[in-house]
């Protein structure tokens, strides 16, 4: 496993950085560890408000997909625990339903969304822009990617079609796919 530890606006000391590589690490234990590449991003929150300030963020790429944890605690140690703990969990999630693929079990139980919560006071804007590569995949693909990254939508290129995609995940747990329309 090639593993990159990284301090964002903090110097990482040699004993933060042993410590998550070792405690990172033992995901390689249940992946194949050779294929895969993992970043781990340590920061501190600069807002005093937040308690929770010690940040570890994991974004581990494989030859399928990537899988995504970020955990937050009181102290950098604790945050990377909560971290690596998340990630194995992740990981024996996407490999039990690789194994239900290849069984023919159904393979994502539909999971409820969490209730939208509007501000009126402020105005929407864009505050972050991010590049996707477009890897061809089936709905069922995107389903298990959309799952391991933990978000409420995924684009990708359909391998069906080769058009670009949406997937999300819809209030009622179920999830929806936008593809273009050809005219």
């Amino acid at each position: 496993m090639k593993m990159i530890i990284k301090g964002r606006h903090m110097a990482v000391t040699d004993a933060i950085h042993d410590y998550a590589e070792e405690k990172i690490g033992r995901v390689s234990k249940i992946f194949d560890g050779d294929h895969i590449t993992t970043e781990v991003e340590l920061f501190v929150e600069k807002n005093p408000s937040i308690e929770k300030s010690q940040v570890a963020e994991v974004t581990v790429w494989t030859k399928g997909p990537v899988i995504r944890a970020k955990e937050a605690a009181t102290d950098m140690y604790a945050a990377i625990d909560l971290v690596s703990e998340k990630l194995e969990r992740q990981f024996r999630k996407y490999k039990g339903k690789m194994k239900d693929r290849h069984s023919g079990k159904a393979a994502i139980p539909p999971v409820p969304a969490p209730p939208l919560v509007e501000d009126e006071e402020t105005e929407p804007s864009i505050v972050k822009t991010k590049e996707v590569e477009l890897k061809p995949m089936t709905p069922e693909e995107a389903i298990l990617q959309l799952e391991l990254l933990g978000h409420d939508f995924f684009v990708f290129t359909s391998a069906e079609t080769d058009s670009v995609s949406v997937l999300y995940r819809r209030h009622d747990g179920d999830y929806g796919l936008i593809e273009p329309a050809v005219r």
